[in-house]
């Protein structure tokens, strides 16, 4: 049977993972919230 325990303290992440990871949460990305903003800004100004 298995010892969840002791498979978790084996549990190596993968390098590709977490190079992945560094590259998603260190981008700067505009999603819909910034867009939606700038046209909020965008329409003011008229």
């Amino acid at each position: 049977m298995l010892d969840f325990d002791e498979e978790l303290k084996k549990f190596q992440p993968s390098p590709e993972v977490q190079e992945a990871e560094d590259v998603i949460y260190n981008r700067d990305l505009t999603d819909l919230v910034d867009v939606m903003q700038e046209l909020i800004d965008t329409d003011g100004e008229r």
